[in-house]
C-alpha cells in the first residue's frame, strides 16, 4: 500500500487541522497516511519509506515558520527525486509559505507535485475542510494509478 506523509508546522493549531484534513483525503484514496508535527523530524531516516511527502506551515511575518525551512534543508539531502508531492498552510495574511515550500519541493528536490500549494485562512471557513479533503484525495489518487 503506498505511503503518504504530512508535515506541518503551527503557530496556532490551524495548520494541524489543515494536515489531519490532508491525511483524510489521502485515507479515502485507499492510502495510508502518517500526520507528524515538523518537531519530530529531526533526522533524515524520519523522512524514508514514503511514497508521497505534503508539507505544510503557517505564514508568519510573510515567510514559513523556521522549523519548516529547517525541516526543508533536510529533506534536500533525502532522494526525494520523482515522489509525489503537495504543499499546503493556513495564514492571516498574506499566505506565501506554501507557495514557497511548493517551489522548494518542485525545483531543489524535483518532485512530481499535485496542482498547486493548498493556501487557507482555516480548515473551517468557506469550504476549507473539503477544500484540504480534496487536496489529499489528489494526492491519494496520484499515488494509487
Amino acid at each position: 500500500m503506498a505511503k503518504a506523509l504530512v508535515v506541518y508546522c503551527t503557530r496556532t493549531g490551524e495548520t494541524k487541522d489543515i494536515a489531519e484534513l490532508i491525511a483524510e483525503g489521502i485515507r479515502f484514496q485507499g492510502a495510508e497516511a502518517t500526520v507528524a508535527n515538523v518537531t519530530g523530524v529531526k533526522k533524515e531516516e524520519d523522512l524514508d519509506g514514503y511514497d508521497a511527502y505534503v508539507f505544510g506551515s503557517a505564514t508568519y511575518h510573510g515567510e514559513m515558520m523556521q522549523g519548516m525551512k529547517t525541516m526543508l534543508f533536510l529533506a534536500e539531502k533525502c532522494n526525494l527525486e520523482g515522489k509525489v508531492g503537495g504543499s499546503f498552510g493556513a495564514f492571516g495574511w498574506s499566505g506565501e509559505a506554501p507557495d514557497r515550500i511548493f517551489d522548494t519541493m518542485k525545483n531543489i528536490s524535483r518532485m512530481d507535485m499535485v496542482g498547486g500549494s493548498l493556501r487557507l485562512k482555516s480548515a473551517s471557513l468557506g469550504g476549507g475542510t473539503q477544500m484540504a479533503q480534496d487536496y489529499g484525495k489528489d494526492i491519494g489518487k496520484k499515488l494509487t494509478a
